[in-house]
């Protein structure tokens, strides 16, 4: 079965924001490459050479959040509200860590807690205006 990867770019703070991931879901890259890894005959430009290329942090089980700097070469990233990162959780304990973490300095758009739909709930833009959404479903764990 194929596996859906959110893939996130920056304006060259990727690995700040990447590192502040990490620190909330747990676990290590798997991949972290700058552009000055790659040959010389690819790099755009030697301002660009700290810049992140492209890090992989596994999340869960076939699940794996990626991402890079947008080098300027390449324009000026537009963040827009058309896209979430939706996160299914397998309890509560394990929904509220990860809406406290990530919404650590951002802005909650919608307080975690129990719906009329039957999930507990929350909505937020984290510190890097990434839009997040935290689902704990009762209906599938009772």
């Amino acid at each position: 079965m194929a596996a859906l990867n959110p893939y996130l770019n920056f304006d060259g703070n990727c690995e700040e924001a990447f590192n502040f991931y990490k620190s909330v879901f747990g676990g290590d890259f798997t991949n972290l490459t700058r552009f000055s890894d790659v040959p010389k005959e690819y790099q755009a430009s030697p301002t660009d050479g700290q810049l992140v290329m492209h890090v992989s942090l596994p999340i869960s089980d076939g699940s794996v959040l990626m991402g890079s700097d947008r080098p300027a070469y390449m324009g000026a990233i537009t963040k827009g509200d058309s896209c979430y990162l939706s996160i299914t959780t397998t309890s509560e304990e394990e929904t509220q860590k990860l809406f406290n973490g990530l919404s650590a300095g951002g802005k909650v758009l919608m307080p975690l807690d129990k719906t009329f739909w039957g999930a507990y709930f929350g909505m937020f833009s984290d510190k890097y205006g990434v839009l997040w959404m935290v689902n704990y479903d009762y209906n599938q764990h009772s």
